[in-house]
């Protein structure tokens, strides 16, 4: 099937390659470029076919289709003998430049015989002789067969390095990787690292590199101690050459190294990931070296006792870690003994083995902010107990366990669970028999108490019609046992859950206050309906009748809805300490420091909790202070105390410890412990909390609030600088199944997705970021709810296809982002969009960008008007003052310097004259240096440039902005050098 339209002409031909070129390496540009090469031979001329073919050998190559690479170059070879003037400089140079990639692909294939690997060795030198050349990539590709043989590397590497580099050697990224490689393979990191030094410092670089070379010091890294530059280059580096068929053999680099640092369910996330890889990669050397690497990583998956974990392998059926681990054992020995075979010696098996016995580095080593073991990515991951505490005795006799577990759940005690769990799985099975024991009550009393905390989980997990309708199932089976108190605790708790559903088709706020308005009254005729309640009974119906009218003030905020929420609460403390019911006097004390703080009194509220954590410390119940103490941490952090805020959240948090890990909020503690953190100036602490905050929520089935965290955690991590981290951690969370599949809010999603692409942005990588804003954009255009988000993206997209040269598509970009702003106006955002487009129009067109230029400027400047008109206050830059420094920018770039110093000088006027605030002190400094450029140097009129230097450099001194004068004085110095 054709992927794009059949070029009629060789300009259209010319344009197809260079669209084809933008396309990243794979089957879809592969497939195009065997298009091109088909429409290349319909015309006359024979450079246009060269072309084609150039381009087809270099998708082959770059795709891994070895096979295929060495015959579109004996074509090209015949062509340049037959022709040899249709080769113009360029082209010949890329002819013999690609001598080096047959031999890499011959490499690459088993059934190529050895003597016809160096029978084209010997056509290469050959070549290169007639043609003049130097021997010095002749001898480099010499070495690697050698290398790739292992036999007579020594000599061979002796005969290549030594000799001086030509303009057709490999790039100094990939010399210096096959040195490093040398050295590696003698078993000196240390001289490996040192020769790998420029690549790894990003002082070299090419297509390939610095991402293969990334994989390969790795291991020799840890082996030297050098753990955190470890972690870094494998986030960049996976990230340069994941989903690449090309580059497989990478890929399988960085599972070996999960594999080997405790990051073996990270491991798996990555093979997840390349699953295209198993099936794309058609270059028998590139599959060897990933397969192995594939099975390192299962190989200790399986040795932790997982190997019944889901792995993604080979298309057409499902795989487990052990399933997985013996095909890929027997595909990549197959591929082993291949090589092998062909060349004579037993190098592939035995550095296959060599990585395969290589002990872990490391027992953890923190890759990403979000760290996992294999535990947490088993298919039905249980929310586990926190490790500190030893999960609590469950009696073995039915009777007891029965007695015990009512014991506990009166008394509100978090071990209650863990018997009813049992509990349930023993009324589950077939041969149940209830116990004939009065302790034990009648079966229905049993099935009463399970639907009762069924019912309580459910509505744990906000899952309130479930939980309503449970606790009337309950309140039933407890009417049929003849427990009416127990009955009418399970109904008034129905009350509560059906009140806190979701109102349809109503005014939520108002819906839901005036139906726990009606549930509260309910509850008070309950109450007063049903006798022989014991104690504890009734503190638990006062408890739930002050909940109720907690919630609603919560639901509404209105002060005339705090007094009756107290005066419950009053009642609730009263009947409780008469009877010394522990556990409903801490829970009266706390909901009353909550009312407080929801009606805004922070300091009663305060005041409140610490009568609060003085009772529970004296008489208990324990499991309530870690709740307490977060809220007295929560009300600190309202009061500006951070770090009285953070040793309560961070205490919370130690004994929480203590009790199963639904008894507290750990997700919450650790939220609040990132607040805290960021007062406090401790943002790398602060990251740590919110992704722990994250995977809690996520393992507790709390998938919104799970991404949500992680999308703030994200940004804080870009605003920290850590990109790389930002850009794995979003991966990581776009790569979750239900994400992937489009089930989450989408604009969550995309907020997800933004925050990635701007990350990709931040780190350099242009071409992704642009993909992904674009994609965005379209997305956005349907929001109509929400035109200022889309006005927002637009924005940004234009000014990344500004940056990409594509100035066409920025216009367009731009004129969505106006339309969507017509809607719902985003002054600032535009303007600095605007404005910035035009810099860089100007920038890298010059003359011939300034219409467009001042086109983007023009729309600015009505941007600023309407701003003015709408009383609008911006957050930065003035936008008046910010558009004529850009006006006389713009016009600098295109040579119209008078233009420029105009626009420059009425920018001054609207800035004014600096004070000694900070305030847009380095905005005024910057015009005053442009300005003197324009006059002094471009106008050649360096006595008024000076002047207006040096009065501006006199007053920022006395003002004491000394750094805001240093380029001023620096300029101020050349003008005086030149005169």
């Amino acid at each position: 099937m054709p992927t794009a339209p059949h070029p009629q002409s060789t300009d259209e031909l010319h344009q197809a390659l260079q669209e084809n070129r933008r396309r990243p390496y794979g089957r879809a540009r592969t497939v195009t470029a065997e298009e091109l090469v088909d429409a290349a031979e319909q015309f006359a001329e024979p450079v246009p076919l060269v072309r084609a073919l150039l381009e087809l050998q270099e998708a082959y190559t770059y795709g891994s289709e070895p096979r295929k690479s060495p015959v579109v170059f004996a074509r090209l070879l015949t062509l340049f003998d037959e022709q040899p003037d249709v080769f113009d400089d360029r082209l010949r140079h890329t002819l013999f430049w690609r001598f080096k990639w047959v031999a890499n692909a011959l490499r690459a294939l088993p059934e190529i015989p050895l003597a016809s690997l160096r029978q084209w060795l010997t056509e290469m030198r050959d070549r290169y002789e007639k043609a003049g050349l130097g021997l010095q990539p002749y001898y480099g590709q010499a070495y690697q067969l050698a290398a790739h043989i292992g036999e007579d590397t020594a000599l061979a590497y002796e005969l290549w390095a030594g000799r001086t580099r030509t303009r057709l050697s490999d790039c100094e990224a990939c010399e210096i990787c096959e040195r490093a490689l040398y050295h590696l393979a003698a078993g000196d990191d240390a001289r490996a690292l040192r020769t790998w030094e420029p690549v790894l410092a990003g002082k070299e670089s090419c297509q390939e590199e610095p991402a293969r070379s990334f994989s390969y010091a790795l291991l020799p890294l840890l082996r030297t101690g050098r753990t955190d530059e470890a972690r870094e280059l494998h986030l960049a580096g996976y990230r340069g050459c994941r989903r690449n068929p090309s580059m497989s053999g990478e890929v399988g680099r960085h599972l070996e190294f999960c594999a080997l640092t405790g990051n073996e369910a990270r491991g798996l996330e990555l093979l997840a990931e390349n699953r295209n890889l198993f099936d794309e990669v058609d270059s028998p050397r590139e599959q060897f070296d990933f397969l192995t690497g594939v099975e390192v990583l299962l190989q200790r998956v399986e040795h932790l006792g997982h190997g019944e974990l889901p792995a993604a392998g080979f298309t057409g059926r499902t795989w487990t870690a052990t399933g997985l681990r013996a095909e890929v054992r027997e595909r990549a020995d197959d591929l082993a003994a291949r090589f092998d075979a062909r060349n004579g010696t037993t190098a592939h098996a035995d550095r296959r083995r060599a990585r395969l016995d290589r002990a872990p580095l490391l027992d953890a080593l923190e890759l990403t902010l979000r760290t996992r073991t294999l535990d947490d990515v088993a298919p039905v991951a249980p929310v586990a107990a926190p490790t500190t505490r030893t999960a609590p005795a469950v009696p073995e006799s039915l009777p007891e366990l029965i007695r015990r577990a009512r014991e506990l759940d009166e008394q509100g005690h978090p071990d209650a669970r863990a018997c009813w769990a049992r509990l349930r799985t023993l009324v589950a099975t077939r041969d149940y028999t209830h116990p004939e024991d009065p302790a034990a009550g009648p079966l229905v009393h049993l099935c009463a108490d399970l639907l009762a905390d069924e019912a309580s989980r459910a509505g744990e997990k906000d899952e309130f019609a479930d939980a309503a309708a449970l606790h009337e199932e309950a309140a039933g089976l407890y009417d049929d046992a003849g427990q009416p108190g127990h009955a009418a605790l399970a109904r008034a708790c129905a009350l509560l859950a059906t009140a806190r559903t979701p109102a349809q088709d109503a005014d939520g706020t108002e819906a839901k206050a005036a139906a726990l308005t009606a549930a509260h009254a309910s509850m008070v005729r309950l109450h007063e309906e049903t006798p022989g309640l014991t104690p504890r009974q009734e503190a638990r119906l006062l408890r739930l009748r002050a909940t109720a009218l907690g919630v609603r003030l919560q639901t509404s905020g209105s002060e005339e809805h705090i007094a009756p929420v107290l005066a419950e609460v009053d009642l609730l403390h009263t009947f409780a300490t008469r009877h010394d019911v522990d556990a409903q006097i801490a829970g009266a004390l706390l909901l009353r420091a909550t009312t407080y703080a929801m009606s805004g009194d922070l300091p009663a509220a305060l005041t409140g909790t610490d009568g609060a954590l003085d009772r529970l410390k004296a008489h208990g119940p324990a499991w309530h202070l870690p709740r307490a103490l977060a809220l007295r941490g929560r009300l600190q952090l309202g009061l500006q105390n951070a770090q009285a805020a953070y040793t309560d959240l961070a205490e919370g948090l130690r004994l929480a410890a203590d009790w199963p890990a639904d008894t507290v909020d750990t997700s919450r503690l650790h939220s609040d412990l990132a607040g805290a953190c960021l007062h406090l100036g401790r943002p790398d602490e602060a990251l740590r909390h919110l992704t722990r905050s994250a995977e809690l929520d996520l393992r507790g089935g709390s998938r919104f609030d799970a991404y949500c965290t992680y999308s703030n955690a994200a940004r804080l991590s870009l605003d920290l600088g850590r990109v790389e981290d930002c850009i794995a951690l979003l991966d990581s969370v776009l790569a979750e199944p239900d994400v992937a599949a489009g089930e989450p809010d989408d604009r969550l999603v995309a907020q997800l997705r933004l925050t990635r692409a701007r990350a990709l942005h931040a780190g350099d990588d242009l071409k992704a970021a642009t993909t992904e804003f674009v994609a965005l954009a379209a997305e956005s255009a349907g929001w109509d709810d929400d035109p200022g988000s889309h006005a927002m993206i637009a924005a940004e997209t234009a000014v990344l296809l500004g940056e990409s040269g594509e100035f066409g598509r920025a216009r367009e970009a731009a004129d969505q982002a106006l339309a969507a702003h017509a809607k719902d106006p985003r002054h600032e955002q535009l303007s600095n969009c605007l404005r910035e487009l035009a810099r860089l129009q100007a920038e890298r067109q010059g003359p011939e960008g300034l219409a467009d230029a001042r086109g983007f400027l023009a729309d600015a400047g009505r941007i600023a008007d309407e701003a003015r008109a709408a009383g609008y206050e911006v957050h930065g830059r003035p936008l008046d003052a910010a558009l004529a420094y850009e006006h006389g920018r713009v016009n600098a770039y295109a040579g119209e310097y008078e233009d420029a110093l105009t626009a420059l000088e009425k920018a001054l006027a609207l800035l004014g004259e600096p004070g000694r605030d900070q305030e847009h002190v380095g905005e005024w400094a910057e015009c005053v240096r442009l300005a003197g450029a324009v006059e002094g140097i471009y106008l050649e009129r360096p006595a008024p440039a000076l002047a207006r230097l040096d009065a501006a450099v006199t007053r920022l001194t006395a003002l004491g902005h000394t750094e805001e004068s240093e380029p001023l004085t620096s300029l101020t110095a050349r003008l005086r050098d030149e005169e």
